[in-house]
């Protein structure tokens, strides 16, 4: 799973530019054995984040771009269109987001987010909102798993040396920067992302990796890129 998350971003940034941030030797193993770039990092950190900000405390970039390890068929335009959108307003962290499916309302797996009329984050959370009076589903956003932050915003977010009251509820590291009263914009990506967090997630990549044939990238394009796998492989 982490090598073809790999995959996917190496379709748009050169291979010297990505790199897996692991505290396991077994997904290091792996990542050497494919000629991966990987950083070790401590076995402490409680979110992919945390985990990204240690490695940009020496690793030197303008901005850093965090793609969950667990998304092997995560969109490669996708980091495209962030970055280029996180490059006008470099001083906010900034994720993606797509349109939310009634069915994927109700399901917790599903993070929901709310923004205002200037693509500025307000909520982000697992509930079933917005919500109604009626209860019924009238519109919704899910998050799309990759974020772009400056060194900045890394060293900020990692200051509180653990999670923030709404962040564990939420179990989402993107309420910390709200907590923090960091700004977080949004911006707009494909819903072609799956995010392996259950078994049953396997079978959809599967099905979606034998429709399309998917093969190994051609790694000839430019970016910075960095990656977190947490101990299951999965991360951000």
């Amino acid at each position: 799973m982490i090598v073809r998350t790999v995959w996917q971003c190496w379709e748009v940034a050169a291979k010297s530019q990505v790199l897996v941030a692991t505290d396991d030797q077994r997904i290091a193993d792996v990542c050497d054995h494919h000629g991966i770039r990987f950083e070790m990092t401590s076995p402490d950190h409680p979110t992919g984040s945390d985990r990204v900000a240690e490695v940009a405390a020496r690793v030197p970039a303008s901005l850093y771009i965090n793609v969950q390890g667990d998304e092997p068929v995560f969109n490669p335009s996708d980091i495209l269109k962030i970055v280029s959108a996180s490059l006008q307003d470099r001083d906010k962290t900034h994720i993606g987001y797509c349109d939310l499916k009634p069915s994927e309302w109700g399901d917790s797996k599903h993070i929901k987010l709310t923004f205002g009329l200037n693509n500025q984050l307000i909520y982000i959370g697992r509930a079933n909102v917005p919500g109604s009076h009626d209860g019924s589903f009238q519109f919704g956003y899910r998050q799309v798993c990759v974020y772009v932050y400056s060194k900045g915003a890394l060293e900020q977010f990692a200051s509180t040396k653990g999670r923030t009251p709404l962040e564990k509820i939420e179990d989402n590291e993107v309420m910390r920067f709200l907590e923090l009263g960091l700004p977080v914009k949004v911006v707009k990506l494909s819903d072609q992302s799956i995010s392996v967090d259950r078994p049953e997630d396997v079978l959809s990549v599967e099905a979606r990796l034998l429709r399309t044939g998917e093969e190994s990238p051609d790694a000839s394009h430019k970016d910075q890129t960095c990656i977190d796998s947490e101990k299951d492989g999965s991360g951000e």
